[in-house]
């Protein structure tokens, strides 16, 4: 039981990741539909959040009432900013460039996220580059490889993969649909720009959110006011942009699922679980794993949009895992590493009552030491993201 219970602390970081992922899947083909139904970008970043605000403040102020920290000015202005990454500069980019190039073309491009976000986090010294280390060199092999399987979904279309469902929907289907965008159009070249800067918000807010969460330790709290203060400044985005009052009307239709569905799922629920994981590993491990909504998206999309998938699909797909569990194993070393390594601190020749050990290390001590033992922390509390 001790055994089943220690993998499954390990392995929530994992099942978190993963679920997040079908559910950014989701809200990408919900978001593909609306858009294409005319729905402005604008309004549905802004009926996202304001149902994100809903959905999760109640939670925050019952089960955070007694432990909300202190706001103060800096801990508002990193909300602020972690708001205008996110919900304003984030998703607006990116649902712009879902629009002018298409849903495969826009996820292969965010997959350079885990490489943005591993630069950002050696830059900001919150990831240590050791090239003498298998490890090291696993995260940054398996970040380039990423990379390259998105650059390769992308450049290389290879011939059309016929699938029993797809062959179906094409066989009942008629007509071939025409073409929303010219590929090698100007709208294309601006789609691409504006994935690759919603792309880099996104590593940003990464980056940020690890920093922030340690001053402002009240989980729930912190998503409600990131998406409230989202809200906010989408609102003013929206006045801005959008003239005309009618884009605001939505009623009981796909337009309305798609921002209940990504306010409440993709927004309070992924940025509360995100913020925990990245609390836990750190902003490479939470970021490594966008490269399978891809995968997902390209799946859901072939059954529910009877979108084609062709071989360069395919072939990306492949080596985005590769690059993807290299970075895992990578990260699963240095978690080990820490694990086992003691850490420096003074004996007062008392026993183990004051000495605190990562892992085995720390239950050798405890076991050789008079006296009563003290549990070690075997990576629950902020030691694991505080070096990434």
């Amino acid at each position: 039981m001790a055994f089943s219970g220690g993998f499954m602390e390990k392995a929530k970081p994992y099942f978190a990741m993963i679920a997040l992922q079908f559910g950014y899947a989701g809200m990408n083909v919900l978001t593909k539909v609306s858009l294409n139904g005319g729905m402005s970008h604008y309004v549905l970043v802004v009926y996202r959040h304001a149902f994100a605000t809903v959905a999760i403040a109640p939670f925050a102020l019952i089960l955070e009432r007694k432990v909300r920290p202190k706001m103060t000015w800096s801990i508002f202005f990193q909300i602020f900013v972690l708001a205008l990454l996110g919900p304003v500069i984030d998703q607006n980019f990116y649902y712009v460039g879902l629009k002018y190039t298409g849903p495969t073309f826009a996820c292969a491009m965010s997959n350079i996220l885990p490489a943005m976000t591993f630069v950002m986090a050696v830059i900001f010294r919150m990831e240590k580059i050791e090239l003498t280390k298998v490890r090291c060199q696993a995260k940054i092999f398996g970040t380039v490889v990423t990379v390259a399987g998105a650059m390769l979904m992308t450049l290389y279309k290879g011939p059309l993969m016929h699938l029993a469902w797809t062959r179906h929907s094409q066989a009942g289907g008629g007509g071939e649909p025409p073409a929303v965008v010219d590929p090698t159009g100007k709208e294309w070249f601006l789609g691409s720009l504006f994935v690759i800067i919603a792309t880099l918000a996104w590593a940003s807010l990464f980056i940020l959110q690890t920093h922030t969460i340690k001053q402002y330790t009240a989980q729930l709290s912190l998503t409600t006011l990131i998406c409230l203060v989202g809200t906010i400044q989408a609102i003013v985005v929206t006045f801005v942009m959008e003239r005309r009052p009618s884009v605001w009307t939505i009623g009981f239709d796909m337009n309305l699922l798609a921002a209940a569905y990504a306010g409440i799922v993709t927004s309070s629920i992924a940025y509360y679980v995100q913020g925990l994981v990245i609390k836990k590993t750190g902003p490479v491990f939470a970021s490594a794993f966008s490269p399978l909504m891809m995968i997902i998206v390209a799946v859901m999309g072939s059954f529910i949009l009877s979108e084609k998938i062709y071989l360069g699909a395919v072939l990306g797909a492949v080596v985005i895992v590769v690059g993807l569990y290299a970075v895992l194993w990578g990260k699963h070393k240095e978690t080990q590493e820490k694990e086992a390594t003691p850490l420096p601190v003074a004996t007062n020749g008392h026993g183990a009552t004051n000495t605190e050990m990562i892992g085995a290390a720390g239950a050798r001590n405890d076991r050789d030491a008079t006296g009563p033992t003290k549990p070690a922390s075997n990576g629950r509390g902020g030691g694991s993201a505080s070096a990434v």
